[in-house]
């Protein structure tokens, strides 16, 4: 269905069309665990699977909502595509958000080893979540990324898209401190399409 970008109402569209995904996240954790989760994240591109889940959960205040963005390499611009730490206010597509800009305002580069992440704005629904301090927004590392996406792989049997790797990674940095909290993590994509750059990153799979 694409981002959750451009003039309105496309990213109303894409939240309404995606937040299946929180309703049935919803609905398992009250099957499977008897009650609502303490934290959703979701790693944030443009943002549609992240808006997706967090939406039917908005109006639970209690419940933390979590957007992991692409730390990329760095924190200079053109290394990354960290919009709320890196970015600023700024148009693009019709959208009014937070965005990778240089001094002049003009588009800034961006990287991520995940081309799903490797965006300069990101979606203006989750700007306002930001802003109203309604849902925390943090960035993971390649190299955060493709550990977790390893350590999942052996463990569970999953292999992920590297998008999907940033959300596990800062799943497993807070685990250690939140014994006891249910977490949902949106694994939003298989990593098939990712398995040339997992093999170039992870020589060991070769061998």
């Amino acid at each position: 269905l694409g981002s959750a970008l451009g003039a309105h109402p496309y990213p109303m569209m894409v939240r309404d069309f995606h937040k299946v995904i929180g309703e049935e996240a919803r609905a398992q954790a009250l099957e499977q665990s008897g009650r609502l989760p303490d934290t959703v994240m979701a790693c944030v591109g443009g943002g549609s699977n992240a808006i997706g889940i967090f939406y039917p959960f908005v109006a639970d205040k209690e419940i933390r909502l979590i957007g992991i963005e692409a730390g990329g390499r760095g924190h200079k611009l053109g290394e990354h595509a960290a919009r709320m730490s890196g970015g600023s206010p700024g148009v693009l597509h019709g959208s009014f958000s937070y965005l990778l800009q240089d001094e002049e305002g003009q588009v800034g580069l961006t990287h991520s080893v995940s081309a799903g992440l490797d965006y300069a704005l990101i979606g203006p629904e989750h700007a306002w979540l930001h802003d109203e301090k309604r849902a925390e927004y943090v960035s993971a590392s390649d190299a955060d990324a493709l550990a977790a996406a390893k350590r999942l792989a052996q463990t569970e049997g999953i292999i992920p898209a590297l998008e999907s790797s940033h959300a596990i990674a800062e799943a497993i940095r807070r685990a250690p401190s939140d014994a006891g909290k249910v977490y949902i993590v949106n694994v939003s994509g298989r990593g098939d399409k990712d398995i040339d750059i997992y093999r170039e990153n992870m020589p060991e799979l070769d061998s």
